[in-house]
């Protein structure tokens, strides 16, 4: 059941940057969600270019692996916000949208899981963590079926049960333990603060579910799934268009026959650089000769 947990007693090392990653995750979402309580819209679309930047600057130093998952990570988590939130209500925000800040979030979430799961603390202490995650885990879960909880999360129980299987069965598990603290983190925060709120019935299942669900975790081994396997095609996609960019050769001919829909002739890339070339020869033109200079406005 721990094949994909790493080795006893093995050496690993602490690298400083992964531990970086974690605590300016887990801090930024404290502030963010301090913000967002009484927030603007104006407000929400600051902090998503703030959480933009951030995750830019993060993944500047990460391999080219873990940055095709990252945005692949980012975007099936905006798509599936838009379906769990907007289109089904599983969970509403306070303005019933999906704000600025969540989809690049949801990418610093993903980049936290995958530093701490890589961490030597995760790495040495593996099977301790993952049975506090368990027991931890388990009696919210418990409580949430035991009837004193209002509404009650029976929703919540069964997704900490798909939770488990993923635990024990996935293969990133380090991924999985690490994201059960850093979304539980994010969702006491979030919905204390009021930024959402779950709805009371799964519009899925018709279970009750709590303010979060006790299981909530188990999405983002959903997350890691689907990055992990779309990582690579990305990156392939990335490398042939690049390839093709530098080789001077025309569209293939499907993308010739789009092309010829849409207006463009075969070498659309030859003649793209073309106008480039001349309308920068034009603006060089320009500011080199004296009588198209606009002079400043004097306003003495």
């Amino acid at each position: 059941m721990l094949r994909h947990f790493p080795q006893i007693n093995a050496a690993y090392d602490h690298r400083k940057r992964d531990y970086v990653i974690a605590a300016f995750t887990f801090a930024c979402v404290a502030v963010c969600m301090l913000c967002e309580a009484s927030a603007s819209l104006e407000i929400q679309y600051a902090l998503g270019f703030i959480a933009l930047v951030c995750l830019v600057g993060f993944l500047r130093g990460e391999n080219r692996e873990v940055r095709m998952q990252v945005l692949v990570a980012v975007a099936f988590t905006t798509i599936g916000e838009y379906v769990a939130s907007v289109c089904m209500g599983g969970y509403i925000y306070r303005f019933e949208n999906v704000p600025a800040y969540v989809p690049f979030g949801h990418g610093m979430v993903y980049l936290t899981s995958i530093a701490l799961a890589r961490s030597g603390l995760f790495l040495r202490h593996a099977r301790a963590i993952g049975t506090t995650v368990v027991l931890v885990g388990g009696a919210w879960s418990i409580w949430g079926i035991s009837g004193y909880a209002e509404p009650g999360d029976s929703g919540g129980a069964v997704l900490f049960c798909a939770f488990l299987i993923c635990l024990f069965k996935g293969r990133s598990p380090l991924v999985y333990l690490a994201a059960f603290f850093i979304t539980t983190w994010l969702e006491i925060l979030g919905t204390a603060a009021g930024a959402w709120k779950w709805a009371d019935v799964d519009p899925v299942f018709g279970l009750s579910q709590g303010n979060p669900p006790s299981g909530v975790a188990v999405w983002y081994c959903l997350v890691d799934a689907v990055a992990l396997s779309g990582g690579p095609l990305l990156s392939i996609g990335v490398k042939n268009v690049s390839e093709w960019y530098n080789s001077g050769v025309s569209f293939p001919r499907p993308v010739e026959r789009v092309s010829a829909l849409l207006g463009f002739r075969g070498h659309a890339r030859e003649d793209f650089q073309a106008q480039i070339l001349l309308t920068t020869q034009a603006i060089s033109t320009s500011l080199k000769n004296p009588v198209l200079v606009v002079e400043p406005i004097d306003k003495t």
